[in-house]
This record gives C-alpha cells, structure tokens and sequence, in this order.
C-alpha cells in the first residue's frame, strides 16, 4: 500500500512539473545581447528601419517615412528609462515620451500603450552601442489577445553599414517577416519643437531635456489597433 501511494505521488508530482514547464514555455524565449550594458545603450539614436506585422502601423509609416530622433536617459538606481522622440509629424516638429520599465533579464525592458490597452515587451538583440542596435518589439493587446511582432534598426548615425543591413535582414526573416517590407526611413533633418526649419542630422550626441510626467505619450495610428 505505502509502495502504491508513493507510485501515486511521483506522477501527481510529474503531472504538475510538467503543467508548470508547459506554463513557462508559453513565455517568448528571446535571446538579448550578451552582456548587455544599460549605460551604453543610453544616449542618442536615430530610429532608420523597421518592419511590423501591423498593417496600420506599416501603413502609417509608408506615408511618412522619416529618421526619428531617439534620446534615451536612465536615471540611476531607478528601475525605468525615458525614451524621447522626436520627428516631423502633419507638418510640424513633434515629441513622443515613453518610460520603459526594466526586468530582471538585462536588455528585456516593457512599457504599456493605453490607447490600444497593449503591453509591448522590448528587447536588445543586438548591439554594439557605438554603431547600432537591433530591437525586437512583441506587443499584445488586452483584451482581443491580438499580437503584433515589429523589427527596428537603431543607428547612433546615417552612416549604416551594409554588414548592419545585412545582419538586420536576417533577423526580420528569423522572426516570420519578410525583409522586402523592410521601411528604410529618410533624413529629412532633425526638428527642434517650438522652432520652425530644420537643421541636418548630426553624429553628434544631442541632449534633450527629460519631461517630468511618467505618462506614455504615443503617436497617433490609424484606427483598429496595433502599436
């Protein structure tokens, strides 16, 4: 009998290890740089390609395909970063802030979209922080479940290299995209907001004044979700 009920626990046991292992596996299994270094990653990046499993977001970008201008700032001991855009929108010089929470898996950060209830989870693929960085964004809407995969190509400047090219097409095909709907976006000059003109895109770090309020700020998108 005592052999019997002990034959009953190992499998109650291994039919909860196995539930609990299948659980875990429902979580994205991504690789994010090695070694990654918060510090590096901060500063000054310009937004050059990107490609979505988002058809509104794809459409909205193929009608304004434009650098956008990335400053990123850590404050140390918290737990978040700001990231702060900034690019020509309808005519005019617009910002976009998004705090990004950090996670226990370093180069893994999360952020929330209220405007589509979407919790995006952004990793560091690969980088090399002085050149460029490879950043995959997997986003899930709440309550639909609808999932969005988005591929972009940070540069520190224009100058990117085919081998960066090459190496950025190859993760867009790791990840079920298609590297002809790659969008290469344009330099049509930095924008100062509240400035009129614009001035050329330099390689030179620029730093922009961090906004106080925690509240996500995203660009406008064409109605039925995606982000």
């Amino acid at each position: 009998m005592q052999r019997a009920l002990s034959l009953v626990s190992l499998l109650v046991l291994g039919s909860a290890w196995t539930l609990q292992a299948a659980h875990v596996l429902t979580e994205p299994l991504i690789l994010t740089q090695e070694n990654f270094d918060l510090g590096r990653f901060m500063g000054k990046w310009y937004e050059v390609a990107v490609v979505s499993t988002c058809p509104h977001y794809m459409q909205r970008k193929r009608g304004n395909p434009i650098i956008v201008a990335l400053e990123l700032q850590h404050v140390p001991c918290e737990d978040n970063f700001t990231m702060m855009g900034t690019s020509f929108r309808n005519g005019s010089c617009k910002q976009m802030s998004t705090v990004h929470g950090l996670t226990t898996t370093p180069g893994r950060f999360y952020h929330h979209v209220a405007r589509f209830g979407a919790d995006v989870d952004s990793f560091v693929v690969h980088s090399n922080y002085d050149e460029y960085a490879m950043m995959l964004l997997l986003s899930t809407e709440k309550p639909s479940g609808n999932k969005t995969t988005t591929v972009k190509l940070y540069s520190r400047n224009m100058n990117v290299k085919a081998a960066v090219l090459d190496d950025f097409k190859t993760l867009v095909r790791q990840h079920g995209l298609s590297d002809d709907t790659i969008i290469m976006n344009q330099n049509k000059g930095e924008c100062v907001p509240g400035e009129q003109g614009t001035k050329p895109i330099t390689t030179q770090p620029q730093t922009l004044a961090p906004k106080k309020s925690k509240r996500n700020v995203v660009p406008p998108c064409t109605r039925g979700g995606c982000w």
